[in-house]
């Protein structure tokens, strides 16, 4: 059996060690075990990288600590508009979401974008009738509501100020989630969910739904999931970036992911961090902010949960 591995992150921020209680950190690496264990283990039964991703985004959606499906933030008008994104490295296959309501899982509507339409990215209202075409059922408001998530809100509520999830030093609950993974065939998939940033106007979209800037799969180089300061990963096309270093210049997916973290991103004022794998099951996860709620396992058991850089 050919070496696989996975990868996942729950957004790169402002993070710092005695600002979270002990308790919420045993919780925030719970959840990312959960997730990280439902995802291998589609692995490790021979699954696909696609299912594998989907899986563990999934269950990072399903928790409030994240701000993603269930998790997400609250928009100028009080609502919630999530995106999502996912990609197959094999047949460079992807699909996309953005600035939708009311579905639970947001990355499972992505696959069936790009599995059951003939289009990659839709958007809105289009999206919704696309959802709703396809038997999915709409969660009550309720549903997203978190006490964390409202206070967020209300301390920047009806003024022009907007907040990335991670950018506050206070204890909270931050970022985007993704899922990276390479399977027992050598194909690479990667997927990425995000419910934006607090108090956001206008239809704001960030980089993780943008194939090849938050989100990105190929077979010849890697699997990205990007989070951060979604616009500046818009202006370095993080996710594709990394790729094109690998097949271009010959890079290591190491080498690769910290130029773009470590070097272009801050060059540009950016900041956050990326999860990625390469074809031969090799893990990068960098970050040039405080922390990034991350995990991975290989296929010989090696397995890292970490929040902190140390």
């Amino acid at each position: 059996m050919s070496r696989f591995s996975i990868a996942i992150h729950g957004g790169a921020g402002t993070l710092v060690k005695g600002l979270m209680t002990s308790e919420l950190e045993v919780n925030y690496k719970k959840a990312l075990d959960v997730a990280l264990e439902a995802g291998y283990e589609v692995l490790k039964q021979g699954g696909r990288s696609l299912d594998a991703v989907e899986v563990a985004v999934k269950h990072l959606e399903d928790t409030p600590l994240f701000n993603a499906g269930k998790g997400s933030v609250f928009t100028a008008e009080g609502t919630h508009e999530m995106d999502a994104a996912i990609m197959d490295g094999k047949e460079l296959q992807a699909g996309a979401v953005s600035l939708i309501t009311g579905i639970r899982n947001p990355v499972a509507l992505a696959r069936d974008v790009m599995e059951k339409s003939d289009h990659v990215f839709l958007a809105g209202e289009g999206a919704m009738r696309f959802a709703e075409s396809n038997g999915y059922s709409f969660e009550k408001d309720e549903y997203f509501y978190d006490e964390v998530r409202y206070r967020q809100w209300q301390g920047i509520k009806d003024s022009d100020k907007f907040q990335l999830d991670h950018s506050v030093k206070k204890e909270g609950k931050f970022g985007t989630v993704g899922a990276v993974a390479c399977d027992t065939h050598g194909n690479l998939a990667a997927a990425t969910s995000t419910g934006g940033m607090t108090n956001k106007k206008w239809g704001r979209v960030g980089d993780s739904p943008m194939i090849g800037i938050g989100n990105y799969a190929n077979n010849k180089t890697c699997a990205v999931s990007c989070t951060g300061s979604g616009e500046f990963f818009i202006r370095a096309v993080a996710a594709y970036d990394v790729s094109c270093l690998m097949e271009y210049k010959g890079l290591s997916l190491e080498e690769a992911t910290s130029e773009v973290i470590h070097k272009r991103i801050l060059e540009i004022g950016g900041d956050g961090g990326l999860i990625a794998v390469d074809a031969q099951g090799n893990i990068s996860m960098p970050f040039n902010t405080e922390g990034m709620y991350r995990a991975s396992k290989t296929s010989e058991g090696i397995k890292e949960i970490a929040i902190y850089k140390d």
